[in-house]
């Protein structure tokens, strides 16, 4: 039987806490009974391969290659439509196009890189759409400011079924017009509903930046958010990065999961989105940047020098015994899934993330990060005995970008949606062109078989 956590009680009603009591007794589900069905939790076998539920064109991850019939690990590749991600953000960078996140959600969404007709005629699309109905920030966002602006985007979505007098329809050319309408809005949701929270609940200005046409998203972000409107074309570059990086990342993660189950019933676009947008929430998942972010607040608080390796490596072998910071055990940012060499898109971002910190003024916190990820590393491969590879992922340093960008910790998870809104798209017709069959798979029920107790009898 699972146990309430420490204090949890004295927070419920005596009622609750007897109604929490009685569900956890007759929940619980026993490890062993998962290895007698070879039931593989979290779809994945203990080797931690995915079970396959479907096939994709879209984007592929692989860390792993076939060696005289053995699987061998090998450093992490991630496709956007057969094309190698590296490849996308460098011919960006060396053509002088300036921002990329454009042309990776055109790539995403029609399978093939635009020519320079093509390319312009979808940022004029997008800019074109980059605008909320009439009365909409007043009444959905200014009227009930969200202290979470994952709440705020996923119920923004929602009220925009409301604006879309064929929000039902869920033939291709409406999805995609809803999809490249909700690409266009997501930032301007994010940002305003953030804007509400900072006037409403931290008696801040409230100030509301109208979108440029001439912007990319990732200038179009900065320029919203700031009072001022300025920012640096590195600052700027180096968002639309992490937007190309985050919009896109195989079928299995669980919000990609989730775009594609609920559109496998048939339901609406925004309702599909709406879920997508829980699933993202979660710290296991679009929230660990976040995690990653208090674990250094925390670790900053209580090894005051940085450069003290020992003191250090201390309280990192703490936290992975989960005697500190959140008790959970982790050393968050480091490990992943399915990478173990190393994480493609951390890879990519590194060289970035060092180019701004020397910007910033903020080398040395670079180099805390440096340490733990080098310490954590070693801890990790030593105390769990993983002998398969720790690398860090992605999460470990995207939040550490947005602080050196002076954005707000609220809208870490929100800036993940708005890029991966591009990659939920492209699934979510794919799942509506191939599919037409609702994903439905199998649980077994373990328990015993029961009569029916009349109520008088019952004690």
């Amino acid at each position: 039987m699972q146990k309430l956590p420490d204090g949890y009680i004295c927070d419920l009603t005596p009622q609750v806490a007897k109604y929490t009591k009685a569900c956890l007794e007759n929940s619980y589900i026993c490890e062993e009974m998962y290895e007698k069905y070879h039931v593989f939790r979290g779809l994945r076998d203990k080797n931690g391969k995915g079970v396959l539920t479907g096939l994709t064109d879209i984007s592929e991850i692989n860390a792993k290659k076939e060696i005289n019939g053995e699987m061998v690990p090998i450093e992490g590749e991630l496709f956007y439509r057969g094309i190698r991600v590296e490849e996308i953000i460098e011919g960006c960078i060396k053509d002088k196009r300036g921002f990329g996140f454009e042309e990776t959600a055109y790539l995403l969404l029609q399978g093939k890189l635009p020519n320079k007709q093509e390319f312009e005629e979808f940022k004029r699309v997008l800019a074109g759409y980059r605008s909320l109905p009439p009365s909409f920030v007043r009444d959905a966002i200014m009227k009930a400011p969200s202290k979470n602006m994952m709440n705020a985007l996923a119920r923004g979505v929602l009220t925009l079924y409301s604006y879309d007098n064929r929000a039902d329809k869920i033939g291709i050319a409406d999805v995609f017009r809803q999809c490249l309408q909700l690409i266009a809005m997501f930032p301007l949701i994010g940002v305003y509903s953030y804007q509400a929270y900072k006037h409403y609940h931290l008696d801040g200005s409230l100030i509301i930046h109208i979108p440029k046409p001439e912007y990319s998203t990732a200038e179009n972000i900065l320029h919203m958010l700031r009072d001022d409107s300025s920012f640096t074309e590195l600052e700027a570059r180096i968002l639309d990065v992490a937007l190309i990086l985050h919009a896109e990342h195989g079928g299995g993660n669980n919000s990609t999961f989730t775009t594609r189950v609920v559109s496998s019933s048939g339901t609406d676009t925004y309702s599909a989105i709406a879920a997508s947008l829980g699933s993202l929430k979660g710290p296991k998942h679009g929230g660990a940047n976040i995690k990653v972010m208090e674990m250094f607040e925390d670790i900053k608080a209580h090894v005051p020098d940085w450069t003290d390796e020992r003191a250090l490596r201390k309280y990192l072998d703490e936290i992975l015994n989960g005697e500190v910071f959140d008790k959970a055990g982790l050393i968050y940012g480091l490990g992943h899934a399915i990478y173990t060499i190393s994480d493609p898109r951390e890879r990519v971002f590194r060289g970035f993330v060092k180019e701004l910190s020397e910007a910033k003024g903020c080398v040395d916190e670079y180099n805390l990060y440096l340490a733990v990820e080098r310490i954590g590393i070693e801890l990790i491969q030593k105390e769990r005995k993983i002998y398969k590879g720790v690398c860090t992922n992605i999460d470990f340093f995207s939040g550490f970008v947005y602080k050196m960008l002076d954005l707000p910790i609220e809208l870490y998870t929100p800036i993940f949606a708005m890029a991966r809104i591009a990659g939920w798209s492209a699934h979510r017709m794919e799942e509506l062109i191939n599919a037409n069959k609702i994903i439905r798979p199998a649980y077994m029920a373990v328990g015993p078989r029961k009569e029916y107790i009349p109520m008088d009898e019952r004690e």
